[in-house]
């Protein structure tokens, strides 16, 4: 052969084997398995999907008859009958079978004719569409299942039957626990032939620790029992009834683990996701449909109940339908109420023939009727309700929440009603009280502020305050000029009386609380309440004999019966009464002002003026707020007096109407003491010329220049220091003195600390104790003390106190 032939050939056959193998890439590039044979049934295509599904290798089949080349569980007989019918017809043709190789596949083939003779054959692996289409129409048919069964245990035994044929699997069931999972009860279960069943109640100690996790409302899924860490213990005893894996998926009733929906294996398995899925999914439509036909047999009972009661009266709904506190009813599709029991009467008044004889959204609030219609819509379409709220006139007045549960029956609506109107009331009155702390933690915070700014401007006022009292007392100037002091004077004194509403509304006014006769305080400032108000105001004063001595700062307490009457004046611009009374009054646990129980005297102030709205009474006792318009009030009458009721332990109550009046009551703890009135002595006392030296402490230079002015016009000699540790040094260097005067709050050493000191020294010595604020329980009771700003007449009767029988 000449050599450029042989040449040719084999670059011939070169290309061909590039092409074959070309063909094979492309064949092998299809996702699908694909072969094809020839006219005489002879394999010619054979890509590497097909090698992996059919078990034989490409060159183990090219060339041969398809029939020689795949083994018979292929169904092979169905094959060559899909073939022939596709060369028969020209049309494509289908079937579906095992894989040769993975039996546990499932493969759907296509056989359609080639162009030029033979076939070609594509197949897929279909196994998970199946077994998800599977599971889709598992669902259809437990859904359908559901529908014609009422007994919760025959939803149990059908949903374990659907997912043991389903996922083929060895046994499946429903459990319900006992109310502390020491133990469930197993009522029915589906088995494959063979599989013993559990049917009974078992005890949960005996299986592992896995009930744990169930409690949790965790589900459980096990591989093996001999593996896994909370069944290994248990392992023989689960083996014993033929479970190797096993699968718990809790059911949930309000938080609770009430049952479980289980599937077991008697081999190991290894739990796919979508077997999990569908577990869920059936586990939960199974607890909806046990919860929905528990409520349906609940709600059919009650209505053959109804029924039975309506046709004869019998004496089973006398003790069952009369007697129920609940509200039963049953309604017609038209919205009337076909029937009612005694319950209704009860809470609402109507008859049970007046309440069949009108529609039942006449009985309904307006705004509530929208609502209850299309509630009732949606439960004639087969919808449960569940604590649906509405109000219902009442036959006397008013409406009356009520809470709702129903279910439609064929033409009726069976329902019952409970009056929730007290635990509507409730609420609103926790919402008051959550509203009332916010306002007291308010008031609180604006305490805490005035409190501060009043101490500081007490001492500002005092030099003010004492100049001026100097300057009145030594008549400088002419009458001009002592016209100018007194009103600079009285200026100071109204600055002074509003600190003091400060701190009284801060509750850190330190009161010198004493026994004071109540009924002789309103006496004495009758004429100044009846000139203060004026001719159009008729002022009554309602007082008995005699009252227990109340626990009060006199001053403080004149103050707040003249701003609350000053109060009711301005209430009454046309004119009308201002009542002053006053009472004894015991008062037990559960009072409305909050009061702790014990022994009280009480003042009320009341008027026959416009009275205050809802929004005004809850502000009233707000600092600074007023209704009388700028410049005509300061807002701080009424939480003046609040604050030192309840500063004393005692408290304040409001009571308005608009257009009726207003009546402010004052509650007073009852003194241990009785009251007594001043001595002669003492009054000769603080009006006699004192003499001796007064020792005067203080850090503020003008007030402890006021404070000097004054004492040394009273007689004494004055020494004065600016701390109190200067103070300490004057007396342990030997100052000898007769009284000691000091400020409370200076740095370093406080002025109880300096008196303390002192009296550890000499037990006897006389201090007086000044401040423009001080907490409570910062100043000891057992000191004499005077609020600043003071006067010179002030000073003197304290000191009076102080030094009885100096002259």
């Amino acid at each position: 052969m000449p050599e450029g032939v042989e040449v040719e050939r084999a670059r011939a056959e070169a290309e061909l084997r590039l092409s074959k193998l070309r063909l094979d890439s492309v064949i092998d590039s299809v996702s699908n398995a694909f072969y094809a044979v020839d006219a005489d049934w002879r394999v010619i295509v054979f890509n590497t999907a097909a090698e992996q599904f059919l078990g034989r290798s490409r060159d183990d089949v090219l060339g041969k008859v398809i029939w020689d080349a795949f083994p018979p569980a292929l169904g092979r007989s169905m094959l060559r009958a899909r073939m022939e019918a596709a060369i028969a017809t020209g049309e494509a043709q289908t079937l579906e079978g095992p894989a040769p190789a993975r039996p546990d596949r499932i493969l759907q083939h296509w056989v359609a004719p080639r162009v030029g003779g033979g076939l070609a054959v594509t197949f897929v692996d279909i196994t998970d569409r199946k077994a998800a289409e599977d599971r889709r129409l598992a669902l259809l048919e437990l859904s359908d299942r559901f529908r014609d069964l009422d007994d919760p245990a025959d939803l149990g035994l059908a949903a374990s039957e659907i997912i043991g044929r389903t996922l083929k699997i060895g046994r499946a069931g429903y459990a319900r626990f006992d109310s502390d999972m020491e133990a469930f009860t197993v009522e029915h279960d589906w088995a494959q032939p063979g599989l013993s069943t559990l049917v009974g109640v078992v005890d949960s100690g005996e299986y592992g620790s896995y009930f744990r996790d169930l409690a949790r409302g965790e589900a459980v899924f096990v591989s093996d029992v001999e593996l896994d860490s909370r069944t290994a213990s248990a392992a023989e005893a689960f083996m014993s009834v033929d479970i190797r894996a096993f699968a718990n998926v809790p059911v949930m009733e309000q938080g609770r683990t009430v049952a479980i929906v289980f599937v077991n294996h008697p081999f190991a398995r290894d739990w796919a996701a979508d077997e999990i899925a569908f577990i869920r999914d059936v586990a939960e439509r199974t607890r909806a449909s046990v919860e929905r036909r528990r409520a349906e047999l609940s709600l059919r009972a009650l209505a053959a109940s109804l029924e039975q009661q309506v046709r004869d009266r019998a004496r089973e709904r006398d003790r069952i339908w009369a007697l129920s506190r609940d509200m039963l009813a049953v309604a017609n599709l038209n919205g009337y109420f076909e029937s009612a029991n005694p319950a209704w009467t009860a809470v609402l008044g109507w008859s049970e023939d007046e309440l069949r004889a009108a529609p039942i959204v006449d009985f309904i609030h307006p705004d509530d009727r929208d609502a209850t219609i299309a509630t009732r819509f949606r439960t004639v379409e087969g919808d449960d309700v569940l604590r649906f709220e509405n109000r219902y006139r009442a036959k006397g007045g008013g409406y009356r929440w009520l809470s709702w549960t129903g279910a439609a029956e064929g033409e009726h609506i069976y329902a019952v009603a409970r009056d929730i109107t007290e635990d509507k009331l409730r609420a609103a009155e926790l919402e008051a009280a959550q509203d009332q702390l916010r306002m007291s933690q308010k008031l609180e915070a604006m305490g805490q502020l005035t409190g501060g700014v009043a101490h500081d401007f007490n001492n500002l006022l005092m030099p003010i305050t004492g100049a001026l009292d100097l300057l009145r007392r030594r008549g400088l100037g002419g009458e001009r000029e002592q016209r100018l002091i007194a009103g600079a004077l009285q200026s100071a004194e109204r600055a002074k009386t509003l600190v003091q509403r400060l701190l009284a509304f801060a509750r850190r006014q330190p009161l010198q609380a004493r026994p004071v006769d109540l009924c002789e305080l309103i006496r004495g400032m009758a004429d100044l309440v009846a000139s203060t108000s004026g001719p159009q105001i008729r002022v009554m004063i309602d007082l008995p004999d005699r009252l227990p001595a109340a626990k009060a700062d006199p001053n403080q307490l004149e103050m707040a019966v003249l701003n609350l009457s000053v109060n009711a004046r301005d209430a009454m611009p046309d004119g009308g009464t201002l009542t002053i009374s006053a009472g004894a009054e015991t008062v037990e646990l559960g009072h409305h002002a909050k009061l702790r129980p014990g022994d009280y005297v009480r003042f009320s102030v009341a008027d026959t003026g416009v009275g205050m709205d809802e929004e005004t009474l809850a502000r009233a006792i707000e600092p600074f707020f007023s209704t009388k318009g700028i410049g005509k009030g300061t807002g701080l009458g009424l939480s003046m007096a609040h604050g030192l009721a309840s500063q004393l332990g005692g408290a304040l109550n409001i009571s308005s109407r608009l257009g009726l009046g207003t009546r402010i009551d004052v509650w007073l703890p009852v003194s241990a003491e009785t009251a007594s009135a001043e001595s002669a002595a003492a009054v000769r006392l603080r009006r006699a010329k004192a003499s001796g030296i007064a020792l005067l402490v203080d850090d503020e230079e003008l007030v402890r220049m006021s404070t000097a002015d004054m004492l040394g016009d009273l007689g004494f000699s004055v020494r004065e220091a600016c701390s109190a540790e200067e103070a300490l040094r004057l007396i342990e260097d030997g100052l000898e003195f007769d009284v000691l005067v000091t400020d409370h709050l200076m740095p370093g050493m406080t002025g109880v600390d300096l008196v303390r000191a002192l009296h550890r020294r000499l037990p006897s010595a006389p201090a007086l104790i000044v401040s423009g604020f001080a907490e409570t329980d910062s100043i000891a009771p057992d000191l004499l003390r005077l609020a600043k700003p003071f006067r010179q007449a002030d000073l003197a009767a304290m000191l009076a106190k102080l030094l009885p029988g100096r002259p």
